[in-house]
């Protein structure tokens, strides 16, 4: 249990089954991001499915860096990697219109503070299989990197089941995971 403390789960989605359903349902303050590589048509109908379960239990939907997907679905906002440098046009962003970025870096902040992001994730927190463990943050490097930031931060990367309790050291008011989702009888987080 997370001793009354409530965060924003922002959970990225590459697929939909009966299990990633039933795991999103469990959680409250949930936003999703749509994580699909659109190369196949295949993976437009998954798109699809997880933009309709979205919108058909009120859950807010971001899609990953793309602003037109963004528009023609109707997301509640943009996800932008730390690698795109796409900056939106205050013009024809509309009100409550969630920009949310990632960063593993300072620099990589200030770039994302010109993209006018609402939210920030920095990563890696703890250790993935996508980072080596030398990359990894932890607690307090990733305290210190953060101090001074600005912004509302989230934490990403290596959040489990294990690791969860730890995040509570670090002054993150959102978190962003993949794998944990998928695992069957999620609760308490």
């Amino acid at each position: 249990m997370m001793n009354k403390i409530f965060y924003k789960h922002y959970v990225f989605i590459d697929q939909i089954n009966k299990i990633v359903e039933e795991n999103l349902l469990k959680l409250r303050h949930l936003i999703i991001i749509v994580n699909i590589n659109p190369q196949e048509d295949k993976n437009s109908e998954i798109e699809l499915s997880i933009i309709n379960f979205a919108k058909k239990n009120n859950i807010l939907f971001l899609i990953k860096n793309d602003f037109k997907k963004c528009i023609k679905f109707k997301a509640n906002g943009i996800f932008i990697d730390s690698n795109k440098k796409i900056i939106l046009k205050p013009i024809i962003v509309k009100r409550n219109f969630l920009i949310v970025g990632s960063v593993h870096n300072q620099l990589e902040y200030y770039y994302k503070k010109i993209q006018d992001c609402n939210n920030l994730f920095l990563s890696p927190l703890f250790f993935n299989k996508k980072y080596s463990p030398n990359k990894i943050y932890g607690t307090n490097k990733f305290r210190l990197i953060s101090l001074e930031w600005k912004i509302n931060l989230g934490a990403l990367c290596g959040i489990n089941k294990s690791t969860i309790r730890k995040i509570q050291l670090t002054k993150v008011k959102f978190i962003g995971f993949q794998s944990l989702i998928k695992e069957k009888g999620l609760s308490n987080i």
